[in-house]
């Protein structure tokens, strides 16, 4: 163990994991990782800062969830309402969507989050434990089969197909054509 096994470390921690010859995962002693490791501020996905103003910044709903009254409601030329009407069915539309989205979010947005942060775990847990191990293993299966097939492949086949080449490769056809 490192003499300095329960004192605090320059990084903060309580613990320092005993360092082996070749390092750690969580102290390397390889001098060029610790100093790529120093060099970038390494931060918690759980404690991150988060964006309060660019909610989505991979555009995931751009398509999807940019509706404004001009995208439901339209008058064509000709057919107007009154313009009292048009601009209280405009603040209408607006401020309930706004506002209806607001109540459903403060209701139903953490137990959303929880029920989805659940289905993720699930899914990466069952793609990590699950899926890509079966799949490995199919394909180190199927390698070993494709081989003894390849082989008896080239061994039965391969001659006898030659053979046939052969026999049919001295065959000549000709066409006449008769006056």
């Amino acid at each position: 163990l490192s003499p300095h096994a329960c004192s605090p470390s320059p990084q903060g921690f309580l613990y320092t994991a005993p360092i082996r010859e070749q390092g750690n995962i969580y102290k390397p002693n390889n001098k060029m990782m610790a100093d790529e490791l120093s060099e970038k501020a390494v931060h918690d996905v759980h404690t991150k800062e988060i964006d309060l103003v660019n909610r989505d910044p991979k555009h995931l709903n751009d398509d999807v969830v940019k509706i404004d009254f001009e995208d439901v409601i339209a008058e064509p030329e000709g057919t107007h309402s009154f313009d009292g009407i048009w601009k209280a069915s405009f603040t209408t539309f607006t401020v309930t969507k706004y506002w209806f989205y607001r109540l459903l979010s403060a209701i139903l947005g953490i137990p959303m989050a929880l029920i989805w942060g659940i289905y993720f775990a699930i899914l990466s847990f069952l793609h990590i434990w699950a899926v890509v191990p079966c799949i490995r293993s199919y394909l180190i299966e199927i390698q070993c089969i494709s081989r003894v097939y390849s082989i008896c492949i080239h061994t039965f086949c391969d001659p006898l197909f030659e053979a046939i080449g052969k026999m049919f490769s001295n065959i000549r056809a000709t066409v006449q054509k008769e006056i």
